[in-house]
């Protein structure tokens, strides 16, 4: 009988929530108590609404408990380790019986996300318990040709996950034509997108995952040298793969002839990116990895042909890599099963906004955003009315709640104006105002512009200005046209992806929700009750108790009334802070 396993999840969503201290509660009372059971660290499972998670495996089966705060975690070793019985109001998920959220895992098909929350991921053993390295050993064992690789890639019809949706063996046959004595692989792990963190979650959980994929693509395309580009900002994941990059050379995995396999060299490093967003595109990495700064250049020549060192260079990101192992090792066939025609495999996202079940899930193509985020995420939060879905990031736009039936792949939610982009799922429901949701993007693209094209450059600030004028009240006749020209010249004449989609999340806005633009102008009001200087604050005399807390709140002590007498608010002197309405205890302010 195999030992009781105690594991807590130690990534970057469970630490914040206090899982550190759940795991060190938890071995202390191991080593106190001199306790019979494995006590191991994995990472994030994509349950981040229930961290700090603790998953305890026993001979009755295997119970995955939420919400787990030190308290907690005394008394999980005292009743289920030691007096052999859970706890079953703890229990988020499990096969032995209905929970809450057995559906959130459930429905779910894990390949990019096989070993995530199963495996320590500082245990190369671990990795290679669940097939790990077993797709390279593959290759070296059947004698797999270069050609053989790619073909397989290419069949399984696997497409790049950064957000272009490339066909990956394309690419990998692009750089194998291109000979040279120097050829390089470089993982882009610079994940910017706001409420994205799919690439940092599967580095932090599997990064041997992406190693291997790295080393596959490297024989496919003949790659003498490997870089992981990842931002500074995700030290935990850099962490890990270190390790990783070490206990692989040690192994074997990384070296010279590599699994016997003759003139196979090859090895990697990590390259610490320092969070621009445009070096998420192509060129503009390349440069941050030469040391320049990161800007992008024309294509042609494509990094294919001439890339980092001006040697032919192929660029994955993170979630694509880590599928190419398990392709190798189940088949393309295998892997193509799911998904569309067009768009095969699964797809990770990131669901976060106004959501009851945020974290992450890996889904077929082909689901609807319904399905995503209802049967997986739970709904909107206080079952609030659902009202968009920002797809894609800054790069992508916002799907309308009557557009959300639409399959996940990407022809479809192209054909909205937004784009799959890397994974990333920003739910909206009724209170959210579409107008400061574009300004919130357009503010992160126009920050983050790299300066190089005058469209982008200025293009985006002067959309800013106007969005920032209308949020304000102050908007006037012409600037939804003005907005739409800007959105084109901008698409049209900008160098790169970034400055090309900047205008997507003002264009999907005005498409789908031009009514609210039009009563900012015309109205001067904030249908979701969201921009502050377009709104009016007033106390409702049959609510109000005249207990004075608003008054005691206001900055700028405008409320008059004493103590049990209505209140009254002063509307020349309301600064429109808000802070009354957050305050009162009986609902009694009124926002117009």
């Amino acid at each position: 009988m195999e030992a009781t396993k105690v594991i807590v999840g130690l990534g970057s969503c469970g630490i914040a929530a206090g899982a550190r201290k759940v795991y060190d509660k938890i071995a202390a009372l191991k080593d106190a108590e001199k306790l019979d059971f494995e006590l191991k660290k994995t990472s994030c499972v994509g349950m981040c609404y229930r961290e700090p998670l603790v998953e305890i495996i026993d001979e009755s089966g295997t119970y995955l408990y939420g919400d787990i705060d030190e308290d907690k975690a005394v008394e999980l070793i005292d009743k289920h380790i030691n007096q052999h019985s859970p706890i079953k109001e703890y229990v988020v998920h499990t096969d032995l019986f209905e929970t809450i959220d057995n559906t959130f895992v459930d429905d779910q098909v894990k390949i990019t996300l096989r070993n995530c929350g199963y495996i320590d991921p500082e245990s190369i053993e671990d990795y290679e318990a669940r097939n790990g390295y077993r797709a390279i050993k593959k290759i070296a064992g059947m004698g797999m040709s270069r050609l053989d690789v790619i073909q397989s890639v290419l069949d399984s019809g696997l497409r790049g996950r950064g957000g272009g949706g490339f066909p990956t063996g394309l690419k990998w046959k692009f750089a194998n034509n291109n000979k040279s004595d120097e050829k390089y692989i470089i993982c882009n792990a610079d994940e910017g997108d706001p409420g994205a963190f799919m690439d940092r979650s599967v580095l932090e959980g599997d990064p041997h995952s992406v190693v291997e994929g790295m080393i596959i693509g490297a024989y496919a395309i003949e790659a003498t040298g490997g870089v992981i580009y990842c931002r500074a900002e995700y030290p935990l994941a850099i962490k890990r793969l270190e390790i990783a990059i070490k206990q692989a050379r040690e192994k074997g995995y990384l070296g010279k002839n590599i699994l016997g396999i003759q003139g196979f060299n090859f090895d990697m490093y990590i390259k610490e990116g320092a969070g621009a967003f445009v070096c998420g595109e192509e060129t503009a990495l390349i440069a941050s990895v030469e040391g320049k700064r990161g800007m992008p250049r024309k294509r042609p020549p494509f990094p294919a042909a001439s890339g980092l060192w001006k040697k032919p260079t192929n660029i994955n990101n993170v979630e694509t890599l880590a599928n190419i192992p398990w392709i190798i090792t189940n088949g393309a066939k295998e892997y193509a099963k799911y998904g569309t025609d067009k768009s095969k495999g699964t797809k990770v996202f990131a669901l976060a906004g106004k959501i009851k079940r945020s974290g992450l899930v890996e889904v077929p193509m082909g689901m609807s955003i319904r399905e995503v985020i209802f049967k997986l995420g739970g709904g909107i939060q206080g079952d609030k009315r659902f009202k968009a879905v920002q797809m894609g990031g800054p790069s992508g736009g916002c799907i309308p709640e009557h557009l959300a039936d639409i399959p996940i792949d990407y022809d479809s939610v192209n054909s909205t104006g937004a784009i799959m982009g890397s994974g990333g799922m920003v739910v909206m429901d009724e209170t959210t105002c579409m107008i400061d949701v574009a300004k919130f993007f357009l503010d992160f693209t126009q920050k983050e512009s790299c300066g190089k094209c005058t469209f982008c450059r200025i293009g985006t600030k002067r959309m800013l200005e106007i969005l920032t004028r209308i949020t304000e009240g102050k908007g006037v006749d012409g600037d939804i046209e003005m907005l739409e020209d800007l959105s084109y010249q901008i698409k049209e004449s900008s160098l790169c992806g970034l400055g090309q989609t900047a205008p997507n999340p003002v264009l999907t806005t005005l498409k789908y929700f031009r009514d609210e633009y039009e009563a900012h102008i015309n109205g001067k009001k904030c249908p979701a009750k969201v921009c502050k200087p377009l709104l009016t604050y007033e106390v409702d005399p049959e609510k109000c108790t005249g207990c004075t807390v608003c008054a005691k709140n206001c900055p700028s002590n405008c409320i008059d009334g004493g103590r049990k007498e209505v209140h009254f608010i002063n509307q020349e002197a309301c600064i429109q802070c808000g802070a009354c309405y957050s305050k009162c205890k009986f609902d009694a302010i009124l926002v117009n």
